[in-house]
């Protein structure tokens, strides 16, 4: 078999063992399934990147392009298999991205219009209790084997499953989801569901309780330091970097984004601080929209407008990405948005999922004009989309499960600054609220390296010089130094912790897009198009940043 089969296989065979992956992706026959999260089901899945990856080594390849596919896959699959053998992928628990939210998660990616369809959810939905029952195990043996995660993680997560399962007030996840059935389906199949539903309730409260039990008995500690850290950073940048000037190059970073707000913010009101015309802004009816359904409306109607501008002008759009859809998640998860692809057969197309407190009611939009356009076009949607779209170009992996957060996140960040340039976001308000985006991510690079290597806060910075970080001193720096809320500013922190160095993929792969579009206008002098490049670029697909440094540069 060449690369192209042996990666199209291994899509098939890792979607059979991990079919809430398959349904994400939209590899047919795996709705009716569970992963299983036991450590049996994690051995499984080891071994099938092992395989895979001796197998594809000496595989034949056809042209340079499948070479680019050898070399995507070898770097990707051999870092996560790195992850498996240091233990580290059954220990894996945290507020945003773990398997706890995946068995939750996927059940809002299903589709839920006709009566087969609420056959699949039933039979999904009836073997949660024991995906749950095996993740419990993979976390007891991560403890006895000192690769657990914090305490902190774990009561968190705890939260959220309390949240799904009505504990904290609320109605539960699955109560609430399956009354969407009524008029749909027959009454035995009703009757299914709601049996379905109550065992996955129950089987969250008892998960709570679990993680409960076995948090005294987790470290402490938050940080993971040097060793595991770098193993991390090699699996979210796709590189190994100089962790030290990485820390040394965001205070820099910050301090650049830093002056540019005040400079905004003097426009908006003289002599006030970012944080009093944050505040303005914030209390301003001009620049607020009132209404949760409101809210997605508003979201939506950029989008759809972006699409429609940016088409045949910035970027070749094909029909299968000009939908896509603004939802709203269900609550208990981390608040912010986040971005779901389009299937394979884009019978699914690619959505961005917003959360916020579930009291909140009015949106201040210079916050969130960015944002949107980070998760959606042309961020996450065209970047992710056009991988998808490739079907004749990319194998299966590489258009479906090759995603490397440098390389996304990224795109994404560079999408803000790009609809910037091209005027999308002119106003001063939106333009500080474009800049806060921008600081808060150079601030993520900063306390999610200092707080897993325990650093030391320089000289010059203005804040608690001399010390090394803490969680406390990290929302503080938020509260203080960002625009970044308190609900918010918590979640984030929690969020680093419990999955270490994700949130340096945002600035650190910003800049090396930055970097190598700077490059190519160099190279190509007044020939340079940009529209050309961007299209050549996402076509590839994605990759680590090591290799998208070395593709870039012969573009």
């Amino acid at each position: 078999m060449n690369v192209n089969a042996l990666s199209d296989r291994y899509v098939a065979e890792f979607a059979a063992l991990d079919p809430l992956t398959g349904s994400y992706l939209g590899v047919p026959g795996h709705d009716e399934h569970m992963t299983d999260f036991s450590p049996e089901g994690y051995a499984a899945r080891g071994e099938l990147r092992a395989r895979t990856l001796r197998e594809i080594a000496t595989a034949p390849a056809a042209d340079a392009a499948e070479e680019l596919a050898r070399e995507v896959f070898t770097e990707r699959v051999g870092t996560e298999l790195a992850l498996h053998e240091a233990g580290l992928d059954e220990a894996c628990v945290n507020t945003i991205n773990s398997p706890i939210q995946e068995i939750r998660l996927t059940f809002d990616l299903m589709s839920s219009e006709t009566a087969e369809d609420w056959e699949k959810i039933a039979k999904r939905m009836a073997k949660v209790p024991d995906a749950l029952t095996g993740l419990g195990a993979s976390l007891t043996r991560a403890l006895g084997r000192g690769t657990s995660t914090s305490a902190r993680q774990l009561v968190a997560v705890a939260a959220q499953c309390e949240t799904w399962s009505g504990r904290s007030g609320t109605e539960s996840f699955f109560t609430t989801f399956v009354g969407g059935a009524a008029g749909v389906v027959g009454p035995a199949l009703l009757a299914e569901l709601e049996v379905n539903a109550k065992a996955a309730t129950a089987a969250f409260a008892e998960f709570a309780d679990h993680l409960h039990g076995i948090a005294p008995r987790a470290p402490e500690r938050d940080g993971v330091g040097p060793d595991i850290y770098a193993l991390w950073s090699r699996q979210f940048l796709g590189a190994r970097i100089d962790l030290i000037a990485a820390y040394e190059w965001a205070w820099d970073d910050f301090a650049r984004v830093e002056r540019e707000m005040r400079e905004v913010a003097g426009r908006i009101k003289p002599g006030a601080s970012v944080a009093e015309v944050a505040a303005l802004l914030d209390a301003d009816p001009r620049h607020h929209v009132e209404g949760r359904a409101q809210y997605g409306a508003w979201m939506q109607k950029l989008s759809d407008e972006a699409l429609q501008d940016l088409r045949g002008v910035h970027f070749d759009i094909p029909d299968e990405l000009m939908r896509f859809e603004v939802r709203e998640a269900p609550p208990g998860g981390t608040i912010g948005q986040y971005y779901a692809a389009p299937t394979d057969d884009f019978s699914r197309p690619g959505s961005t999922w917003w959360i916020a407190p579930a009291d909140r009611t009015v949106f201040p939009t210079w916050r969130h004009v960015s944002r949107l356009y980070h998760e959606g076009v042309p961020g996450h949607h065209l970047q992710l989309g056009t991988a998808v779209y490739q079907a004749k170009r990319l194998n299966k992996y590489q258009r479906l499960l090759a995603f490397a957060y440098g390389h996304g996140e990224g795109w994404a960040l560079y999408a803000e600054r790009l609809m910037r340039d091209l005027g999308y976001i002119s106003s001063d308000g939106d333009v500080l609220g474009t800049l806060s985006e921008e600081l808060y991510r150079s601030a993520r690079v900063i306390l999610d390296i200092g707080l897993h290597l325990g650093l030391a806060i320089p000289k010059g910075t203005g804040f608690h010089e001399g010390e090394r970080w803490t969680p406390a001193l990290a929302v503080e720096f938020f509260l203080s130094r960002t625009t970044v809320r308190e609900e918010e500013s918590r979640g984030q922190v929690d969020r680093y912790l419990g999955w270490p160095a994700q949130a340096t993929s945002y600035k650190l792969g910003e800049r090396l897009w930055l970097e190598a579009i700077g490059d190519a206008r160099a190279r190509h002098g007044s020939a340079f198009d940009l529209k050309r490049f961007h299209m050549r670029a996402l076509e590839m697909g994605s990759m680590g940043l090591d290799t998208l440094g070395v593709r870039l540069a012969a573009l």
